[in-house]
């Protein structure tokens, strides 16, 4: 896997409970990370990638102490497994995107009408998603893209990144003429000016429901980290980076 300017590995604080993290939630939680950090002197050490990864990883016995799941089924599967506290909260729910970088012949519409017409006229020739089969926006993605009709046209196009990040770095750098992915990272500085995007309609695929979890190995800061998550000031930065906040109540 190519590594990400952003970072996919775990972060540099060291010490401070260990989180698995879907990659969409790059920007918004070390955001909030760095905060916590501020307000309580507590650090906190972040491993983003792959939600389906991380369910497998963390059934393997991996020493994660809370996971942020891109897709709350993943939850739901290790909450039946015996593997954490409870069944978790759900903390957001995310959008996706087609993007196009500036030297990009795509012209991004939320239908996908000009993305159909550059596949039938050959300027599509690299089309990066995440991988549908562990990532949840990649999951997503492909759901948008058969709405629209275009996932048989596209498929043979596809280049397809371990995570969500990963899907974004291929499409940013212009290796591929565009990409669905994560608007969460399309609303970083850093994305946002390096091409042009529109948000997807909602009804082109499956909700993305994001749902947190400690795990049995959760200790006290994890616990306490787990807590700030669900309040004002977390949810305001998941706000400002693109997430709906969930309605129903904080836990179940």
């Amino acid at each position: 896997m190519l590594a990400l300017p952003w970072g996919c590995g775990p972060a540099a604080a060291q010490g401070g409970p260990l989180v698995a993290a879907a990659s969409d939630l790059q920007f918004a939680l070390d955001g909030i990370a760095a905060a916590y950090k501020k307000e309580t002197g507590q650090p906190v050490r972040i491993s983003y990638g792959s939600s389906g990864n991380f369910m497998r990883q963390i059934l393997q016995d991996a020493p994660f102490e809370l996971f942020m799941s891109a897709d709350e089924a993943f939850v739901f599967q290790l909450a039946d497994q015996k593997r954490t506290l409870d069944r978790g909260a759900l903390y957001a729910t995310g959008r996706i995107v087609l993007f196009a970088p500036r030297s990009s012949p795509l012209r991004p519409d939320g239908q996908m009408t000009d993305l159909r017409a550059a596949l039938a006229d050959g300027r599509i020739t690299r089309f990066a998603i995440a991988n549908p089969d562990h990532a949840p926006y990649g999951r997503a993605a492909r759901e948008a893209l058969q709405s629209a009709g275009l996932w048989e046209a596209v498929q043979p196009h596809l280049v397809l990144g371990e995570n969500v990040s990963q899907a974004a770095q291929f499409a940013v750098s212009g290796s591929t003429q565009g990409g669905v992915f994560a608007y969460s990272l399309a609303l970083a500085p850093t994305i946002a000016n390096a091409g042009s995007y529109v948000l997807l309609p909602e009804n082109m695929h499956q909700p993305l429901r994001q749902r947190m979890v400690l795990t049995h190995k959760a200790g006290a800061q994890a616990r306490a980290f787990y807590s700030y998550l669900q309040q004002p000031a977390a949810r305001a930065v998941f706000k400002q980076y693109g997430f709906a906040l969930p309605v129903e109540p904080a836990r179940r």
